[in-house]
């Protein structure tokens, strides 16, 4: 092995290894339980970012664990066409040729957005290979592939003919830049300082007004009521009597409507169907004129009398400069609020009606919440986010389907030109069932995204072809994904799969957080603080990287990063290697079947393995919960402290001394336990273990096939651990009073130890070369009867005090200073468990064995202050 690890040589040589030789495609263990993971679907409008990077990361460290394990795993790679998001980047694209979608038409346009998906599904292709993604090539999809186009029609066609489907005019969020209504998941919300106006609406008897107040005046234009709460005193005398609408002159009647709330502003609020969604509500209940007074690029239509034509901005301008003539406008004021904006233009949102396409959601989501609230639904990981699920599907409302766009799946309904039938079929129509005609129009619109993406789990496997990876991958095991679209995403794959394949489409849901900077904020391309995977695996490689953002945060907590975090993983990567460049230099001519641990072990192998069983016992538990945070940490701690720091310091007697015996057990431990961890911490870290691995004694073609450790009870050495355990207490104590005095581990001292009994006596003479070696002595004495001698420094363990006598290096004035101390320390500690145990409320509830074990500390704590205490007398007397 090289001195020095190289990232970037590894990943590429195990990356197409492993792809070539076919290790990641499903199917092969087909006698063998699933685990099928489908891929969120990044869209193909451009670079992964550092959110796919912890999204995919995480998966596939679940499915590196799961072949481990021996399961047929399936991890289906795809990618989404994404609808307006990729449609806006191409037609930015061709306005810097000077050109725009209408100059190519429909069909020429479409060719150049094929041309993009193709170029950008490349690169994800690539970056997914630098990431070191095990995911099956051979059944990647595309939301607009052949097979899931079948299925999106498939789906239309059925709800269409249930009558979950229908054509209609609604409110809806529209962005008169690119001239297509939204889903509210592209609709971001900025904080803008605006203006709120308050308007008088004259009374058309001459008795009064009413003063109502707007953000956007424009509105007003459109306005067909004005509302009050029924309960209101101050307007019940008004309800039924009619307004004048300042400028137009239209008459509109006061109505009652408990959606106004009494005590907000003035208690009455201006009623426009048309371009508010409560309004349009409220216009339904009272059967009230629709008046849509813009066009779909934000332009003032007709219905907007003399602005007809005007921008809608420039409206505002106009009619607010009106109003203030009329003397109907009572006064403005600034107004801090939000306001949406398209994610993709960047325009202010519209609401607007218009007509649309749209799912009935309420008998879809009844099906959900049923199976959800009897148990039968998706666990939630954390559970705490079952309520944002269960609140928005319990909330839910129809659902607009219809985008105005010309990339997506285009809308299977058809109309007859000659007589206007409507026809939704499955199959292209070109003659018309009623009338027979030939003039046929298939509509011009497409589907929303979330649509065709809300089949993902299913479609991808075949359906509605009941094909077998279908009949044996499905229900998938595991969705991974973010809380922002739960409601979006998530929440609409649930209810389709119910309603098309009764069943749910993951057994669990796990998610994760956001990834924000150092300071924690979302990171933007406003704000410039966005982190680029490939920027980081270049510095310091995709392990690195995979182990820093899949341990640094808490299930569903967001994850700040740092790069000196990613650094301190580098750091564990390199330790990692560096032992085990030391390990396979002490294996020269050690075989596979040289590794068994049928032998004779020392303390320090049988503590080592029992640490590692400890390890393998909990990292799968804790993985098989998903707590990705705690076993970063456990498997971080066993490899730095136990396995590198301890034991490969304590493997170096064996291994450089003449006892073949002892040699032999060593290696055989030390091969068996660095095998195991490199299999625990392939899923994290796969390409330094399987360049490591490779040199190891080994059986198979590569560490990602090999077997998954497994606890073993015959492993298990709890008086090991114990001697250890005391061991490194005396190691800790003695570099700790060296360090003090400024004593370097060059400098040969001598080391006096007092045993508390005859099995502490017992378990230091049978280690006194550990003790040589790791205290750096030339006099070792282990003598029960010791007399503390006048001049030396003082250490006290669990069963043994210890003394370096140090003349001439040591100030006994500082001694005792540091005795005083760390008396105080130890008296804060008895303090501490006294007041514990003194609690009634802590004795009543705490567990009997939580409470035998703080007095066990009390009484330990107790004893060290007595031998402190006992040698600071000496010393000062």
């Amino acid at each position: 092995m090289p001195t020095t690890y190289d990232p970037k040589e590894a990943e590429t040589k195990w990356y197409e290894y492993w792809k070539q030789n076919g290790y990641f495609q499903a199917g092969k263990r087909p006698d063998k339980e699933t685990f099928t993971i489908v891929i969120p679907p990044p869209n193909v409008t451009g670079m992964l970012h550092i959110g796919h990077a912890l999204d995919f990361t995480l998966q596939d460290i679940l499915t590196r664990m799961k072949r481990m394990q021996g399961f047929d795993t399936l991890w289906l790679p795809g990618s989404d066409h994404a609808g307006i998001a990729t449609q806006t980047k191409v037609e930015q694209k061709l306005r810097e040729e000077g050109i725009t979608r209408y100059d190519l038409g429909r069909e020429k346009f479409l060719e150049k957005v094929w041309e993009w998906k193709g170029h950008y599904n490349g690169i994800i292709r690539d970056q997914w290979a630098k990431i070191g993604l095990a995911l099956d090539y051979s059944r990647e999809r595309f939301t607009l592939d052949e097979g899931l186009n079948k299925a999106v029609r498939q789906v239309f066609v059925k709800l269409y003919e249930k009558g979950l489907i229908y054509r209609g005019k609604y409110i809806i969020n529209w962005d008169p830049a690119a001239r297509t209504a939204l889903s509210d998941i592209e609709v971001e919300y900025k904080e803008v300082q605006g203006h709120l106006y308050h308007l008088r609406y004259p009374l058309k008897d001459g008795s009064g007004s009413i003063i109502v107040a707007t953000t956007r005046p424009e509105t007003m234009l459109g306005d067909t009521a004005v509302a009050v709460n029924p309960k209101d005193e101050r307007y019940t005398h008004l309800i039924g009597k009619t307004l004048v609408l300042p400028v137009v002159g239209r008459e509109i009647p006061v109505i009652a409507d408990d959606y106004v709330e009494r005590e907000f502003g003035s208690g009455a609020v201006k009623i426009t169907p048309a371009h508010d969604p409560n309004d349009f509500e409220v216009g339904r209940r009272h059967n009230l004129p629709q008046v849509l007074v813009m066009d779909e690029t934000g332009t003032m239509n007709e219905n907007a009398g003399k602005y007809n034509g005007l921008d809608r901005f420039d409206c505002r301008k106009q009619l607010v400069a009106d109003l203030q003539e009329q003397g109907v406008l009572v006064k403005i004021e600034d107004h801090l609020h939000q306001v949406g904006h398209s994610e993709r233009s960047g325009a202010v949102i519209e609401p607007y009606l218009s007509t649309q396409w749209f799912v009935s959601m309420k008998p879809l989501a009844e099906r959900a919440i049923a199976a959800q609230k009897s148990g039968q639904g998706t666990r939630f990981v954390p559970d705490r986010f079952e309520r944002t699920y269960l609140q928005w599907i319990e909330n839910v409302r129809d659902w607009c389907i219809s985008r105005q766009l010309w990339w997506g799946h285009r809308i299977p309904a058809y109309y007859c030109e000659d007589c206007g039938e409507l026809h939704v079929s499955l199959d292209e129509v070109t003659a018309c069932a009623k009338c027979g005609s030939g003039n046929i129009r298939q509509d011009e619109d497409v589907l929303d995204t979330w649509f065709s993406s809300g089949l993902w789990p299913f479609s991808t496997l075949g359906w509605p072809e009941a094909t077998d990876d279908l009949k044996r991958y499905y229900p998938t095991s595991v969705l991974v994904t973010g809380y922002d679209i739960i409601p979006f995403w998530v929440s609409r794959m649930i209810f389709t799969a119910l309603e098309f394949t009764d069943e749910i489409p993951f057994k669990d849901v796990l998610i994760h957080g956001l990834v924000r900077d150092s300071e924690g904020r979302k990171m933007s391309k406003s704000l410039g603080n966005g982190v680029d995977p490939l920027e980081v695996i270049e510095k310091y490689g995709a392990d690195a990287m995979r182990f820093m953002i899949s341990t640094s945060s808490t299930q569903g907590q967001d994850l700040r990063f740092r790069w000196e975090r990613v650094e301190q993983a580098r750091n564990f990567a390199n330790k990692i290697w560096n032992a085990s460049r030391f390990a396979l230099m002490n294996l020269e001519g050690v075989q596979l079947e040289d590794v068994h641990l049928n032998r004779k072990l020392s303390a320090s192998d049988r503590w080592i393995l029992h640490r590692l069983n400890e390890t393998v016992r909990d990292v799968t538990r804790l993985m098989d919960q998903y707590e990705f945070g705690e076993t970063g940490r456990l498997l971080y701690n066993f490899i730095w402290d136990d396995l590198c720091d301890w034991y490969i310091e304590f493997a170096k007697l064996s291994l450089y001394s003449d006892h073949t015996e002892a040699k032999a057990s060593t290696q055989a431990v030390l091969a068996y336990v660095l095998d195991r961890t490199l299999r625990l911490i392939h899923p994290f870290m796969p390409f330094i273990s399987e360049e490591i691995w490779q040199h190891l004694p080994h059986e198979g073609e590569t560490i990602m096939l090999s077997e998954w450790p497994q606890y073993d009870p015959a492993l298990e050495a709890p008086e090991a651990v114990g001697e250890m355990a005391f061991l490194m207490d005396i190691i800790r104590s003695v570099r700790n009073i060296r360090a003090e005095v400024n004593v370097p581990m060059s400098k040969k001292i001598e080391l006096l130890l007092k045993p508390a009994d005859s099995q502490a006596q017992a378990a230091l003479e049978r280690n006194t070369e550990y003790l040589k070696r790791f205290c750096g002595t030339s006099l070792l004495e282990v003598n029960a009867s010791l007399e503390a001698p006048a001049k030396a420094m003082t250490g006290v363990v669990t069963g043994a005090e210890l003394y370096l006598p140090l003349a001439g290096l040591i100030d006994i004035a500082q001694e005792i200073a540091r005795l005083e101390k760390e008396i105080q320390s130890l008296n804060s500690e008895v303090e501490r468990v006294e007041k514990k145990l003194a609690n009634q409320g802590f004795v009543a509830k705490a567990p009997a064995k939580v409470i035998e074990e703080e007095k066990a500390k009390m009484a330990d704590y107790s004893a060290k202050r007595e031998i402190v205490a006992a040698r600071l007398a000496e010393l000062k007397g």
